[in-house]
C-alpha cells in the first residue's frame, strides 16, 4: 500500500472504532442513569434523547471545525486512519504524507481532528442505537413509549455515516459534503422533535391559527434552503469571493457565472467537464447565499413578531437572538477574512434556528389536533418548561 495514498475503504479497524464509540457513549448513559434513577422509563428516555441532542450539536460544530481547518482528508481512508483505529498507529504514514506536502491535507494535527470527529459521531450513533433498543423493549412491556421516532433516527444516522464515508473517499466532493452537512441538521431536527413531543404542564397561549402554522412551515422551508446554500458556499470555499458589505467587489451586481457555480455534480474546484472553475462562479455562489439571507432574515423576523403576538414569546425571543447572531457571525466572515470562530459560530446559529423552529412546529402540530388540550410552553433550546 502506498503510504500517502491508502485504499479508500479499510474495515480492519472497524471493531476498535465501534468500541471507542461505545466508550464515548458510556459516559452520557451513566450520567442519565444516575441522574434519573428515580424517574419513570419515559422520562429517562427523554433525558437520554436530550443528552444525545446536546452531543449532536457538538458533533455539528466539530464537523464545521473539521471542514474549516481543512481536516476532512486528515485521514484519507475510512473508517480508520491508514488502516488504524487512531493516528497514533499511522504515525509513519502520516509523517511521510506530511513530509511530501507540509501544507497538504494530511498532517498529524489534521488526522487527529478528523478522527476525533469520527469518534464523536460513533458515540452519537451508539446513543441512538441504545435509545431505539430501549424504546422497543419498553413497547413490548406495555410502556407508553413510541419506538418509531428513535427507529427513524437510527436509520438516518446510519445514512449520515455513509455520507461521512463518501465525504472522505470522494475527496470532499462539494455535493456530498453539502448533503453531509444537511444530514447532520436533519438528525438534529429528528432529535429535537422527540424532545419537544412530550407535553409540559403550564398553560400555553391559544392554539396557533392555520395562518401561523402555514407561516411556520414556509419559514422552515426557507431556513433549510438557506442552510443548503450556506453549505454550498462553505464546501466550495466561496466565502472570500466577496470581502465587503453590503456590496460585492464594489458592485451591487458583480460578474457572476451561475451555470458553473450551481453545477451540482462536479469535483471540488472543477467543472463537470474537468476545467478549473471560474472566480465568477464562486462569486455567484456567495452572492446568491447573501441575497437569500435578506429574504430569510425578513421572513423569520416577521415570524418572530407573529409568534410574539400569538403568545409564544419564548420562541420569538430565541428567533430574534439567533437572527442577530447569524447576521453578526455572517458579516464577520465577510469583512474579517473568514475567521474560524465566526465560521463555526455561523454554523451553530443555523443549528439553533433548526432547533427552535422544529420545536415550534411540533408544538403547532400537536395543538392543531382536535381535542388536544393546551399545555405548557417548552423552551425551544432544552425542551424544558418555559417560565
Amino acid at each position: 500500500m502506498n503510504m500517502s495514498s491508502p485504499v479508500a475503504y479499510d474495515l480492519s479497524p472497524l471493531a476498535s472504532l465501534l468500541l471507542i464509540g461505545a466508550l464515548v457513549a458510556l459516559g452520557p448513559l451513566l450520567w442519565v442513569l444516575l441522574r434519573q434513577r428515580q424517574a419513570g422509563l419515559p422520562h429517562r428516555m427523554r433525558a437520554l434523547t436530550l443528552v444525545t441532542l446536546f452531543l449532536t450539536v457538538d458533533l455539528i460544530l466539530f464537523g464545521a471545525f473539521t471542514r474549516l481547518t481543512d481536516s476532512g482528508l486528515g485521514c484519507p481512508d475510512w473508517p480508520g486512519c491508514y488502516g488504524n483505529a487512531s493516528p497514533a498507529g499511522a504515525h509513519a504514514e502520516i509523517t511521510a504524507a506530511q513530509t511530501a506536502m507540509p501544507t497538504g491535507p494530511v498532517t498529524h494535527g489534521k488526522a487527529w481532528i478528523e478522527m476525533i470527529h469520527r469518534y464523536l459521531a460513533s458515540g452519537v450513533g451508539a446513543l441512538i442505537l441504545v435509545t431505539t433498543a430501549i424504546a422497543w423493549w419498553a413497547r413490548r412491556r406495555g410502556e407508553p413509549v413510541q419506538p418509531w421516532w428513535p427507529t427513524v433516527t437510527l436509520v438516518w444516522v446510519c445514512l449520515q455515516g455513509a455520507f461521512g464515508a463518501l465525504t472522505v473517499t470522494m475527496k470532499l466532493f462539494p455535493a456530498i459534503v453539502t448533503l453531509h452537512l444537511l444530514g447532520g441538521m436533519v438528525l438534529l431536527a429528528l432529535l429535537a422533535a422527540q424532545v419537544a413531543s412530550r407535553p409540559a404542564r403550564q398553560p400555553l397561549a391559544p392554539p396557533p391559527t392555520a395562518g401561523l402554522r402555514t407561516g411556520l412551515w414556509l419559514a422552515y422551508g426557507l431556513l433549510w434552503l438557506q442552510i443548503a446554500l450556506g453549505g454550498w458556499v462553505s464546501t466550495n470555499y466561496a466565502v472570500l469571493a466577496c470581502t465587503e458589505f453590503p456590496t460585492c467587489q464594489a458592485s451591487w451586481w458583480p460578474a457572476m457565472n451561475f451555470s458553473q457555480g450551481f453545477e451540482l455534480w462536479r469535483a471540488l474546484g472543477m467543472t463537470g467537464a474537468g476545467e478549473h472553475i471560474h472566480f465568477e462562479a464562486l462569486t455567484a455562489i456567495h452572492y446568491v447565499h447573501r441575497l437569500m439571507a435578506y429574504l430569510v432574515l425578513a421572513a423569520l423576523a416577521l415570524l418572530a413578531w407573529r409568534l410574539a403576538r400569538a403568545g409564544m414569546r419564548t420562541h420569538a425571543r430565541w428567533i430574534g437572538l439567533l437572527l442577530l447572531w447569524q447576521f453578526v457571525s455572517g458579516l464577520s466572515n465577510v469583512v474579517l477574512d473568514w475567521p474560524l470562530v465566526a465560521a463555526v459560530a455561523h454554523t451553530g446559529g443555523a443549528a439553533g434556528l433548526v432547533l427552535v423552529l422544529t420545536q415550534a412546529l411540533v408544538w403547532a402540530r400537536r395543538h392543531s389536533v382536535p381535542g388536544v388540550a393546551a399545555v405548557g410552553q417548552r423552551s425551544p433550546v432544552t425542551g424544558g418548561v418555559a417560565a
